[in-house]
């Protein structure tokens, strides 16, 4: 039975198979507000459902054939299903019990005297209460995930858009490069190349990534020490770079400035670390130290520097180091004693 909505609190579906019971119920519920549409069994109970319009259903417990732990699933199975309240006689909690477990959001005994009418009411406004609650919650946590998706999607065209520019102001770096004659002013341009180009490597990684605020560090620094070698092959400096990278994903700004440090670091050592036409390699490493501390190492076998005294060359990519590593809140710490160069740097990842 379907009963003309009026102007109230939402429509409920009672099913019970005691028509009588089921009116008294109806009454009970429209003197709340409430449209009350009746169904005597589970079948039409579920008929009536998929014509949709119901806000709140109560279901008995015993009715012939069946049982509503029967229809129960039933009903939590249907797309956008409402709530259930569940209406029972029986005396054996373990049915409530089951009810809830089974997905019914409240259950109300039945009594002789009727009484159960006005609690099932209170229940019924319970239900529509917490489900008005729970969409609201999850519409909320929908806008805030579309807002969120928006917000990336936007960053990640940003980081397209930066990377493209980088890579063009490297390539110009590039051309002015070959355009000058002076060595101190090649060195100088191929340098501030490498700068830029490790800049745009991160860039590059987080618009081609789905987390848009950290990176793949082992992976950047294997890009990036492929393209330094590249670089100073170019140049005339052809030593070999080891990498030994732990797998280790590293907020976007913290990732920046290790790749601007490593890339001082390797390119003084291409420069200064050994004497033209000796071979020899540089490596570079990076490991967890503790649960939250990250340890970078650049080190060679070469002629070697405690990292005191007047810096080699304009001293520009020692000040460039010191400024990345306090952007890390950390210093660079120079090895002493063994052959060669060893440079670390422990900061908090």
């Amino acid at each position: 039975m379907t009963a003309p909505t009026p102007p109230g609190r939402g429509r409920v579906l009672y099913i019970d198979d005691d028509p009588g019971l089921g009116r008294l119920v109806q009454r009970a519920l429209q003197a709340r507000g409430y449209a009350v549409d009746l169904a005597l069994d589970g079948d039409s109970g579920l008929r009536r459902l998929a014509q949709g319009d119901i806000d709140v259903v109560a279901l008995d417990h015993h009715m012939p054939g069946q049982t509503g732990l029967d229809i129960l699933p039933c009903i939590r199975a249907l797309p956008e299903a409402p709530p259930v309240v569940y209406v029972t006689g029986s005396e054996d909690s373990r049915v409530a019990v089951a009810a809830l477990k089974a997905g019914a959001v409240d259950y109300v005994w039945k009594d002789l005297q009727g009484q159960f009418r006005e609690l099932l009411g209170e229940a019924v406004d319970t239900a529509l209460r917490q489900e008005a609650l729970r969409r609201d919650k999850e519409r909320a946590e929908r806008e805030v995930r579309e807002a969120r998706d928006r917000a990336e999607i936007m960053l990640r065209e940003v980081n397209h858009r930066v990377a493209n520019s980088l890579a063009l102001v490297a390539a110009l770096t590039h051309m002015q490069t070959n355009a000058v004659t002076d060595p101190a002013a090649k060195a100088a341009l191929r340098e501030m190349q490498a700068r830029i180009s490790a800049i745009a490597g991160i860039h590059r990684r987080l618009y081609t990534s789905d987390d848009v605020e950290a990176v793949d560090l082992d992976a950047y620094l294997a890009s990036l020490v492929e393209e330094l070698q590249a670089a100073m092959k170019a140049a005339g400096r052809d030593h070999a770079i080891r990498l030994d990278a732990a797998p280790i994903r590293l907020a976007t700004d913290k990732a920046v400035s290790v790749g601007v440090v490593v890339t001082e670091l390797v390119t003084n050592a291409y420069k200064y670390a050994y004497p033209p036409e000796i071979p020899g390699e540089i490596r570079v490493s990076i490991a967890r130290q503790g649960p939250a501390g990250l340890t970078l190492t650049v080190e060679d076998d070469g002629i070697g520097w405690t990292g005191e005294g007047q810096p080699r060359g304009t001293g520009l990519g020692s000040r460039i180091v010191k400024a990345m590593a306090a952007n890390l809140r950390s210093a660079l710490v120079y090895g002493t004693g063994g052959a060669g160069t060893r440079a670390t740097l422990s900061f908090q990842g």
